[in-house]
């Protein structure tokens, strides 16, 4: 294999599997390709488990290959069952078409959109899906389907081995997948599907049925699913997701995630969510012997992609002046309350419970008691404790959680 594509994406750690790798690096060295990636809608926002693949679709544009991004207003309807326990909750068409119009902002600002050569494209499989007439479906395309391969692929195999339903509108997921691959080849001239390592079965299945109904090539490749040292899955924490859209996830939240990260993943993480050269990467890492400094290249250069370099430097300096200095970092997540509502004093259980900075008064109850809530640096001794307006200086104070989390409560 001598691409370059290709070759960045190994050395970037994001190449799992290729239906034929020699011959996609031939292809990519001659011309210029499209190939897709395909995104549920079941949020109005897709959360950091999304993002390596949406860095991949940036390093093809890196490359001079144009992207094309499936928002599967159709397969939503369904719900894809790869890595799924459980049938997903039905959306209606109205909140999908809502949650495909936000996620788009992600892509606009994370890939470039400014060269028309290789600015993405973005589809929505129901415009086809929507029109298929079922016997005429089955017929032309599900022929080509058997029972026993799709038995094999993990996407149903590991849900009926663990004994868990899987429905037949599930089922049909692969075929459906399948299909846009189909059709996209057909009316986009997209010769490659990337995808999660658990997508294979259906990528695979999507580069048959183009070889079956039109006599052509078509190629498929993963990348593998993240697995954290901690064994937590990617994207989520005990507080939730990690949201990709500014209006769900605060610039400096996200660079928090990112620096908070386990020192076991830092090194992997730098190589995924950056830009950095390889070789400048790996000089970096050689030799810095400080894991937070590095911590703080993957915080800094990870929310720069996202959110741009401004509120990446801002984020960094917030968390500076929070953590080092103990001051109170301007852009730390704001609760907002009225003069009316401190008059009178909140005692600090009512005040945790009502802006949701724990689930429960009984869990807040247990970190008071762990000490593990201060004011403006003071450990509340208290869960009597009552917030006055003589605890806010010039209408502002900083509320901690442990030591990593910090609110600025002010009045207005």
């Amino acid at each position: 294999m001598k691409n370059n594509f290709l070759q960045e994406m190994q050395d970037r750690g994001f190449l799992n599997q290729c239906t034929d790798l020699d011959k996609l690096a031939e292809i990519c060295n001659k011309k210029s390709i499209s190939g897709y990636i395909g995104f549920d809608c079941t949020a109005s926002s897709l959360h950091v488990g999304s993002l390596l693949q949406i860095m991949i679709l940036k390093l093809m544009q890196k490359h001079g290959h144009k992207p094309i991004v499936l928002l599967g207003g159709g397969t939503t309807l369904i719900g894809d069952p790869s890595g799924k326990d459980s049938t997903r909750k039905i959306l209606e068409n109205s909140e999908i078409k809502n949650n495909i119009k936000s996620i788009k902002k992600v892509f606009n600002k994370i890939l470039d959109t400014s060269n028309e050569k290789i600015s993405p494209v973005f589809v929505d499989n129901a415009d086809w899906l929507n029109k298929l007439n079922y016997i005429q479906f089955l017929r032309d395309t599900g022929s080509h389907f058997t029972i026993n391969k799709m038995l094999t692929f993990d996407s149903v195999k590991l849900r009926l081995d663990r004994e868990q339903s899987l429905s037949y509108m599930e089922f049909n997921y692969m075929i459906l997948q399948a299909y846009d691959f189909y059709q996209l080849f057909k009316d986009n001239n997209c010769i490659l599907q990337i995808g999660g390592s658990d997508q294979w079965g259906n990528i695979v299945s999507g580069v048959d049925l183009i070889r079956r109904k039109l006599q052509k090539e078509a190629y498929g490749l993963t990348s593998p699913l993240i697995t954290l040292a901690s064994g937590a899955k990617m994207g989520k924490t005990e507080k939730g997701a990690i949201w990709l859209n500014e209006d769900k996830l605060s610039p400096y939240d996200y660079w928090q995630f990112w620096r908070n990260t386990d020192d076991r993943d830092v090194k992997k993480f730098l190589k995924f969510f950056t830009e950095l050269q390889i070789k400048e990467l790996n000089d970096v890492i050689n030799k810095e012997k400080n894991i937070n400094n590095l911590k703080i290249l993957l915080a800094n250069e990870a929310t720069k992609i996202l959110h741009g370099e401004k509120a990446s430097k801002k984020a960094e300096k917030t968390a500076k002046d929070t953590f080092e200095e103990g001051g109170m970092g301007s852009d730390l997540p704001e609760i907002i309350i009225k003069f009316d509502e401190i008059k009178q004093g909140i005692n600090i259980l009512d005040f945790i419970a009502i802006n949701k900075i724990l689930p429960s008064k009984s869990e807040a109850r247990r970190a008071i008691s762990n000490k593990g809530f201060k004011i403006d640096g003071d450990i509340i001794e208290n869960e009597k404790k009552i917030i006055q307006f003589n605890d806010f200086k010039n209408n502002v104070l900083k509320l901690s959680y442990g030591k990593k989390k910090h609110y600025l409560v002010r009045i207005i």
